[in-house]
């Protein structure tokens, strides 16, 4: 262990030396502790969701691990905002809205005391990047430690999650499941903390942060509060003590090479499209000049999807853990990867892999055998999407590339539910859902993935096509789904000018998505056009939609070099 100065440390008898430690003496902290690496714990928990209730017995082994290893542990709390708890309130929007609350919060605790480094205990998906942002924002040296999925359940025999609860609710909102058993399946699917268990948001977010090398290899994914994840957990509080005397900052790791990783492991696992917007988030609050949505689309022509977990395939993230998850995934992708990235072990991706097996590698396949050899992850264009579109197109192969059809138009999810309900919509359709983007939700609530998940109960998922400028829950992988249609209709994107009736064409080979309207009929459209009124446009709600770049920023805080006068 090496020394150098701490940026914690302030003259022995000056003023924030003398008030910080009559604080830290009313709080049993000794005096001779003044001198040594203050670390953060950056905690997320809450009684609300499974998805945070473990992470206090987290937090306390962690702090064990840094004070046997020289350092000062400092406990500091965030939201936490969970998808189907945060979820019932302004239709949403606290949800995304919370990811840039919780970089504030970091912020606020982390550099206005002027600690020296932190560890993230990442857990729901909108924690993981929010941590991920206010690292590269901060740029102290930071450990991500993920944090663990949660069991699962049976119902009458077969395996259920939260995955098919939250799928079953919309098949009993269009009649198609008895309301008892959507109860009965609602009390097996969660057996106990952590995220959810399929390959949502979460799971892929924490794979994320192993392939960006913020975590430590092979940590994720893992089942909360096993004795693997409580073996990470204390390599990881000894490990930031040394980082910190090392001063190995997040920026020294967040290279264009290891976002280009990142991408490919989500490429190669198929992983939640939120992963796109929320890896852009962390670039552009990291300063690091990396287009995410170039990424995906150039590197997805190139790098096959290795692993079929659910929900884009049959195997468990229990077996995808089993056969070496994130770390084995990289093996496997090594020879498309950046190599000599560089990691919080202080070593390199190379150095990191070097004599690793994959322990099975039926479920983690070698890049001559994939799953599938198409992308699952595509980047869509055209006059209805200038920015771009996502599509989760999964590992089956599509007999239907080509789509085109009629529009049927809605301004909310409740209103599509209706006409889902009603037969207004039909075989044949594209159906648009719109005002559910950055600004118009605001923060991208708006339901979207109910529409899918009411489209699939009607029995029509495979015969109609869903566009959306709103996001979709990571687990959503059902049917011709294209979402975060960008820019948005709430601020005159090309989606808010459609109208009932106007022919849509989706093309996945050629990536296009159009409005098949002449251009002057447009422009019209365009002229007259006018916004609608503001929804939720109060608190934090308001600055977040008054404030928030677009999503090829990755729907960040903008900074405003200029304050109005």
């Amino acid at each position: 262990m090496t020394s150098r100065k701490l940026r914690s440390n302030f003259p022995r008898g000056s003023y924030l030396w003398s008030v910080r430690n009559a604080h830290w003496q009313a709080l049993g902290i000794p005096e001779e502790d003044c001198e040594k690496p203050k670390i953060a714990i950056v905690n997320s928990s809450s009684e609300l969701a499974a998805c945070f209730s473990h992470l206090d017995r987290v937090a306390a082994e962690i702090k064990t691990a840094i004070r046997a290893a020289g350092a000062v542990p400092f406990e500091i709390r965030t939201a936490a905002p969970s998808d189907f708890i945060t979820g019932a309130g302004a239709r949403g929007a606290y949800m995304l809205g919370a990811r840039d609350l919780i970089t504030n919060d970091i912020e606020v605790a982390v550099e206005g005391a002027q600690l020296d480094g932190m560890i993230c205990l990442t857990s729901c998906d909108k924690t993981v990047p929010g941590q991920l942002m206010a690292a590269a924002r901060l740029n102290i040296p930071t450990l991500l430690v993920p944090c663990g999925y949660q069991p699962s359940g049976e119902y009458q025999g077969k395996p259920v999650d939260i995955e098919e609860v939250f799928i079953g609710s919309m098949h009993a909102v269009t009649g198609h499941l008895p309301v008892e058993e959507l109860i009965g399946m609602s009390r097996q699917a969660v057996r106990g903390p952590g995220v959810c268990s399929g390959l949502g948001t979460a799971n892929s977010m924490h794979i994320v942060c192993e392939a960006l090398g913020l975590a430590l290899p092979g940590s994720a994914p893992v089942a909360a509060l096993s004795p693997k994840m409580m073996a990470d957990v204390r390599a990881a509080g000894a490990r930031i003590v040394q980082m910190v005397w090392d001063d190995l900052k997040p920026r020294d790791i967040l290279s264009p090479g290891a976002f280009a990783n990142a991408v490919r492991a989500i490429l190669a696992i198929g992983g939640s499209l939120n992963t796109v917007k929320h890896l852009q988030a962390v670039a552009t609050e990291g300063e690091c000049n990396v287009d995410v949505y170039s990424l995906f689309e150039t590197l997805g022509n190139e790098t096959p999807v290795l692993a079929g977990v659910r929900p884009i395939g049959d195997n468990t993230i229990e077996a995808f853990e089993a056969a070496g998850g994130c770390r084995a995934l990289m093996r496997q992708l090594q020879p498309l990867l950046d190599n000599d990235a560089l990691t919080v072990t202080g070593r390199s991706v190379a150095e990191n892999l070097q004599g690793l097996v994959v322990a099975d590698p039926e479920v983690i396949r070698p890049m001559d055998r994939p799953v599938a050899p198409l992308p699952a992850i595509v980047v869509m264009r055209g006059n209805l999407a200038p920015d771009s579109a996502l599509i989760k197109t999964g590992i089956v192969e599509r007999k239907v590339r080509q789509f085109t059809g009629p529009a049927i138009c809605f301004w909310t999810s409740d209103e599509a539910i209706d006409a889902i309900k009603d037969g207004r919509v039909r075989a044949g359709h594209v159906l648009v859902m719109r005002g559910a983007g950055v600004h118009g939700g605001p923060a991208m609530g708006g339901g979207a993935s109910r529409v899918v998940f009411a489209v699939d109960g009607a029995g029509l998922g495979e015969d109609i096509a869903i566009l959306t400028d709103g996001h979709l829950s990571g687990l959503v992988c059902k049917g011709l789904v294209l979402a975060e249609v960008s820019p948005e209709a709430a601020l005159g994107g090309p989606l808010a000018l459609v109208q009932d009736g106007d022919s849509i064409r989706i093309d996945l080979d050629s990536r296009q998505l159009d409005l098949l309207v002449d251009d002057a009929v447009i422009d019209e459209r365009r002229a007259a056009w006018q916004a609608r009124p503001l929804t939720h446009d109060t608190g934090w709600l308001q600055q977040y939609r008054r404030n928030a770049g677009p999503l090829s920023q990755g729907a960040v805080l903008v900074r405003h070099d200029k304050v109005p006068g």
